[in-house]
């Protein structure tokens, strides 16, 4: 028997028999983790709001037989304003669901852990509009899961882009290509407002998404393309508004 405390997010949750519950936890640390928690449905159970999704706080589990139970919760955040808010509450378990798709069992997740909790705090504590807000963030996941889109040479002839375009988005190699070597319909068409903010987006951080207009924001080709490269579609994503 083993007994660890981890710092972490409930990405997912299932009843489980009359009161009990499994979690999935983003662990900065650890990465996915599969829990039991007991009796959270009781309405004067002391977990009672650590196995709802948002749940951020530090989780004391007992590993047996390759099975983990949650002993006790100290609860950091719910984020519990999301709940009045359809929209946003759309917006933040579409992360969730991205944050599950993404992540695995034992493997570090730091830079995907705070960039989730980050993107959340400011759908539910800030008023910026949750459309630039949601694109960051998948520019963001895209960088530390692996695929940054590439932004300022085609991605297949390799010749730098001109700052006055015209840009071409090519999903399917990651990035932006010249008009020479533009073939498909696929190869989505931008405009210049909206790969300066992928640019400085990335180069600047959080900072740049703010008041960001809608317009300059792609956000649809922005979801489309971190779809398609984890070669999932994320089932919420038909939720979310405009789509």
């Amino acid at each position: 028997m083993i007994q660890t405390e981890n710092t972490a997010i409930v990405l997912r949750h299932a009843d489980y028999r009359d009161n009990d519950r499994m979690i999935t936890l983003l662990s900065p640390s650890r990465g996915r983790i599969d829990a039991l928690i007991r009796s959270c449905r009781k309405p004067k159970s002391h977990n009672l709001n650590a196995g709802e999704l948002f749940a951020l706080g530090d989780f004391m589990l007992v590993e047996k037989n390759g099975r983990n139970t949650v002993t006790s919760v100290r609860l950091i955040e719910t984020f519990y304003p999301l709940r009045n808010d359809y929209t946003r509450l759309t917006v933040g378990v579409y992360l969730l669901n991205l944050a599950d798709a993404a992540a695995e069992p034992e493997q570090e997740q730091r830079e995907l852990f705070m960039l989730l909790v980050h993107t959340l705090s400011r759908l539910t504590f800030s008023d910026q509009e949750w459309k630039p807000l949601l694109a960051g963030f998948l520019l963001h996941f895209s960088a530390c899961q692996g695929f940054r889109p590439r932004l300022s040479h085609c991605v297949h002839c390799g010749k730098r882009i001109p700052d006055e375009g015209p840009f071409f988005f090519d999903a399917a190699e990651g990035g932006l290509c010249c008009a020479q070597c533009r073939k498909e319909k696929s190869q989505v068409p931008l405009a210049p407002e909206q790969v300066r903010w992928m640019r400085g987006a990335l180069s600047s951080g959080s900072a740049s998404w703010v008041n960001t207009p809608d317009a300059a924001a792609p956000l649809p080709l922005l979801r489309n393309y971190v779809e398609q490269r984890m070669g999932r579609r994320i089932r919420s994503a038909s939720m979310l508004p405009d789509n």
